[in-house]
């Protein structure tokens, strides 16, 4: 299927690994210019070009941390007017409720909440003049059976999906949709991550601990990456405009309830 995206531009804020360099890659796949970010030089220049080498496409790379003005600034001036945007980034480290602490629950709301709003609130404006945009954050499906362990994570997540619900009804009439994709578990460094934490907070083995993570699922297994990937290309598609302020859950089938 053409997706009709091809010559498009976007900026995909965390994109420079895991389930946001699969997203970057879906795109180039489809023709569309991209400004790849993340936190770590290595790992946005080794996306940079290996995207670039793969597709015939235009492709920049921003360092740094998505969440402030400064690189705001630098991935705008990278790409003036996208036409489609990836919110996404790295989640708060696993951390009991009993340890949080002020300065932990400010840094997770301004990585997933504020920083995020902030650049939506800059990219808006000229998608609906241009009257098409296309803005897709990740956020997470466990807020359906949250745990006291990632609180930081559905507290601040949970308040982006609730904003950008709202904002998606005033701009939908323009060709700009808004949505959100809810991965559970995807094989991706971040399960491994979750995985070393379980160690340590039950005891348990690496082994038992990954083991555990596929147990979870109804599909028998964790998530490709590549089909995250995919289900966001579409969603950025011409065919996905009537699409707008909804949650698309991959979890292999895992949530108990009907909606």
């Amino acid at each position: 299927m053409d997706l009709g995206i091809s010559g498009r531009r976007a900026i995909l804020l965390g994109s420079s690994r895991g389930l946001g360099r699969a997203c970057a890659e879906s795109l180039a796949r489809e023709g569309v210019d991209l400004v790849i970010n993340g936190r770590t030089a290595s790992d946005v220049d080794e996306a940079v070009a290996s995207i670039a080498a793969s597709h015939q496409v235009s492709v920049r790379g921003v360092v740094g941390d998505s969440s402030t003005p400064e690189v705001h600034d630098a991935l705008l001036a990278a790409c003036e007017q996208p036409d489609i945007v990836l919110l996404n980034g790295e989640g708060p480290s696993p951390t009991p409720f009993s340890g949080l602490t002020d300065e932990m629950w400010q840094s997770a709301l301004r990585q997933s909440l504020l920083g995020p709003l902030a650049f939506v609130q800059r990219v808006l404006p000229g998608m609906v003049e241009r009257r098409f945009g296309r803005v897709v954050a990740i956020s997470s499906a466990m807020v359906k059976s949250p745990n006291s362990v990632m609180s930081l994570s559905h507290g601040s997540r949970l308040g982006l999906t609730g904003v950008l619900k709202g904002i998606s009804k005033d701009v939908v009439k323009h060709n700009v949709t808004i949505n959100q994709i809810l991965p559970e578990r995807f094989d991706t460094a971040r399960q491994e991550q979750m995985a070393r934490a379980a160690m340590k907070f039950r005891g348990i083995s690496y082994e038992q601990a990954r083991a555990d993570q596929i147990a979870s699922i109804k599909a028998g297994r964790l998530g490709e990456a590549r089909e995250l990937g995919d289900a966001f290309a579409f969603l950025c598609s011409v065919q996905a405009g009537y699409i707008s302020g909804q949650s698309l859950q991959m979890d292999g089938g895992s949530y108990e309830g009907v909606f």
